[in-house]
């Protein structure tokens, strides 16, 4: 099930183009403004990583005294790039952005100024899909499962995508599972139990996330006192390209994503458990369709991209988003399943684990599982949802 979700919603060729589209004209507002400005594509777009409503991250490098935030928000607006009502500039916010909503095609898009490290991570996050192959199919539900509850954008105090994939690959790193990293691996098993820990037994409090060195815990209280940063955040995330980043420091709305995580586990593990089989909507509903949705209006908006932007001839081959190196033309790759089906194929088996609680530092571990991470011993049912 998760396997069909991943082939419908990935990019389809048409969206590139639209969403190439949308670049090439800002661009062109930029190169006006500035000739000698390096206008550079970063985030989910970058990593094929993306659903359809998502944003575009631009970065724009080049040499100002002070960054020309509100001069590129009103050349946008002169050129009709976007208006008034959906335009906006976040001067005051950690890393200054300007946000609008591309007024043809309502992508929306976030622009910053010589900020490095997205691009940096966007090459991060490939080498890790290619360590886990996993990885793309669990992030695009997760982000999807995160998206309809409006707990996606750090903006309003949710989850963004680099900390989301941060805390996928570190559950991978550090997961009992040897087929964890295998490309055959149970990818429902892993959402469920990516699930257990994020919405049950990993402690927020004391607790944080690094994935250098192969991955590891960080105990928040050795950290603050071996550097000189502020406290941790509730959800700290070290950022591999910058130590003294926390990637999670923006997101205070974390525990409200932890609820929505214990949520989706009780559901799914219910819905895989053997008494299942006697739900009243057992027959009618897929497993994964308990806790996302796919909304008429994005399914309407896919198709109106496809009647705009879509191929010349049924011959032309689809793109699947993933590894698009931007500002060139686009790789061709083998053409999606858009037909999602509702089928849930289930393969019985049982697997056991040891438990198992882990933090550590650089230069200390912590054992106690009250304070850090109690992963408990699972017996479930492997079932393909």
């Amino acid at each position: 099930m998760i396997n069909d979700f991943y082939k419908h919603m990935s990019p389809r060729a048409e969206e590139e183009r639209m969403r190439m589209e949308v670049v090439d004209r800002i661009e062109r507002v930029i190169k006006d403004l500035w000739p000698t400005a390096d206008v550079q594509v970063f985030g989910s777009f970058s990593t094929g990583l993306y659903l359809p409503t998502s944003d575009i991250d631009l970065v724009v490098f080049g040499n100002w005294e002070n960054l020309p935030l509100w001069t590129l928000e009103e050349a946008l607006r002169k050129k009709n790039v976007t208006d008034e009502n959906s335009i906006k500039v976040l001067d005051k916010a950690t890393v200054p952005i300007i946000k609008l909503t591309d007024f043809r095609t309502e992508v929306k898009v976030d622009i910053s100024f010589n900020v490095k490290n997205g691009v940096k991570a966007a090459l991060l996050i490939k080498d890790y899909k290619k360590k886990y192959p996993v990885l793309p199919k669990l992030v695009l539900v997760l982000k999807q499962f995160l998206l309809q509850r409006d707990l996606n954008e750090v903006f309003t105090g949710g989850i963004g995508s680099y900390s989301l994939f941060l805390m996928a690959v570190s559950f991978l790193q550090l997961h009992y599972r040897e087929d964890a990293c295998s490309p055959n691996a149970n990818v429902g098993v892993l959402l469920i139990e990516f699930f257990e820990l994020y919405g049950r037994h990993f402690n927020y409090l004391k607790t944080g996330i690094r994935i250098k060195d192969g991955g590891s815990y960080v105990a928040k209280d050795e950290f603050q006192k071996n550097t000189d940063l502020y406290r941790p955040s509730m959800l700290f995330i070290e950022d591999p390209l910058a130590p003294d980043n926390d990637v999670g420091r923006s997101s205070y709305g974390v525990l409200q994503v932890k609820q929505a995580f214990d949520y989706a586990y009780v559901v799914l593990n219910h819905a895989v458990s053997p008494i299942a089989k006697y739900y009243p909507n057992n027959e009618s509903e897929s497993i994964l369709g308990r806790i996302i949705r796919v909304t008429q209006e994005v399914a309407e908006y896919r198709d109106w991209i496809t009647k705009l932007w879509g191929p010349q001839s049924q011959n032309e081959p689809a793109l699947n988003g993933n590894d698009v190196t931007l500002l060139v033309k686009p790789q061709q790759l083998d053409e999606c399943n858009n037909n999602l089906t509702e089928e849930v194929t289930a393969s019985r088996s049982k697997s056991s684990s040891n438990s198992s609680s882990l933090v550590s530092s650089s230069s200390s571990t912590v054992s106690s599982s009250s304070d850090v991470v109690s992963f408990v011993t699972l017996v479930r049912t492997k079932t393909t949802i």
